[in-house]
Order: structure tokens, then sequence, then C-alpha cells
């Protein structure tokens, strides 16, 4: 179970804390269990600050303050603060990443429940999408629809979400899809043949929407499915 340990500390040496706090990163590397640490400045009062570490869990979080690099950068961060940090041990009983939940809800309702339409909730009013497949590399979100709505029409495709990766305000879907050539593509008349392929769609994600993504699929590979190019 994943555990974050809370850090709240004082001090006017914020500049110099954070030398502290490199140089332990730099002196733990490939040993440390921690995998993200966020610093936080109050902002009633510059001299509070605030550290999140997240472990794997509880067991990994004490093995990594064993460390001997751990107990040396401690001392050095009390030598810089108003008296001793104090810790707040947490258990995650819930985890909500809400810029994936909205990635997971456009796969869920604009794709694979076909409802284009969806996408005017779930993206922000100046969307822009990024495709080669499309007919330019920057479509507004009214220009996206149109165009995809020929695509999901056409195949009427199952998306999988293999993975998920969040940073910031991006998110980065790795994706698998299945699909049955049931109406004109480009031209091309339904050859009832099915499609499978892959792909990579990463977002830009603001005030719980989609402002932005860039596509990249397996066109090829479908154009060679359903006959349209030559395998070689």
């Amino acid at each position: 179970m994943a555990f974050i340990q809370v850090i709240d500390c004082k001090t006017d040496r914020t500049d110099a804390l954070n030398r502290v706090m490199d140089r332990w990163i730099e002196a733990t590397q490939g040993r440390r269990t921690a995998t993200h640490a966020i610093v936080g400045q109050d902002r009633a009062d510059s001299t509070h600050l605030v550290e999140i570490v997240e472990f794997p869990s509880y067991e990994e979080a004490m093995r990594n303050s064993r460390l001997p690099e751990t107990d040396r950068i401690f001392s050095e961060m009390v030598a810089l603060c108003e008296g001793e940090p104090t810790f707040t041990d947490l258990d995650i009983m819930r985890d909500d990443q809400l810029n994936k939940l909205a990635v997971r809800r456009f796969f869920e309702e604009v794709i694979n429940n076909r409802n284009l339409d969806a996408a005017d909730e779930l993206c922000t009013a100046d969307y822009r999408e990024h495709d080669p497949s499309l007919s330019s590399y920057d479509l507004t979100l009214a220009q996206a629809k149109s165009e995809n709505r020929e695509v999901i029409e056409a195949f009427e495709p199952v998306a999988t979400i293999e993975s998920l990766t969040a940073e910031g305000d991006m998110v980065c879907a790795r994706v698998s899809f299945k699909s049955r050539h049931v109406g004109t593509y480009q031209g091309m008349e339904a050859t009832g043949r099915d499609v499978s392929g892959t792909g990579h769609a990463t977002f830009r994600c603001q005030g719980g929407k989609l402002a932005e993504s860039w596509w990249n699929v397996d066109d090829l590979g479908m154009l060679q499915q359903i006959g349209a190019v030559d395998m070689p």
C-alpha cells in the first residue's frame, strides 16, 4: 500500500534548504525508495514549508530513513529550521488523480460509446488537437469532432487503456484498439474486416478538462489490414 510522509518545518533560509535537498537526491541516487516529492510554501507565511514524500509502502519508507545520507541530511535540515521539523505518516486510503480520470472518461464516452458530442463537456472551448492523420496538425474542437466522426463511424473502435502516466498537467495514454471496417473511410467502401492496433495520446489538462492533445496511432497498420495498402 502506498505511503505518504508529510514533513512540516519553518525556515527563512529556503535557498539553503533546497541545496540540502538537492544533495540528498544526488547522494541517494539508485538507493532511495521515495518515488515522488513535492515541496510547498505557505502563501500566508513564507517561512512555513511542507514537503510531501511518497513511497511504495511504509516498509520502503523505513528502509529509506535508514540510509546514512538521510540521517546526515536531516541533521543539516534541522540546523536550518526554527525548531525540529514535524512528521505525519499517512497510509493512502484514496488516490484520485483527476486529470487521469478526465482522460479515461474521454476514451470511454467519446470513443468507446461513440458520443462525439460528449467532447463539448470534456474539452475546453479552445481545445486543440494534433494528429498527423487528420487534415491539419492543429484542429479546433469542432474540426476534430467532424473529422474523427468519419473514423468512428467507419470502424466503431473500442479502445483499451493499457497505461496512463501523469506529470503536472500532462497525461500520456498508451492504448490498444479493436474495430471492424463497417463504413466508408476516405472513399473506401466497408470491407467487414477486423482491425486492431496500438497508439499513444498525450493530453494537456486545464481545470479538469482536456485543453490539447497529440495523437500517434498505427494508421499504416490499419490501412494494411483493410487492404488499402499492400503488406510489405
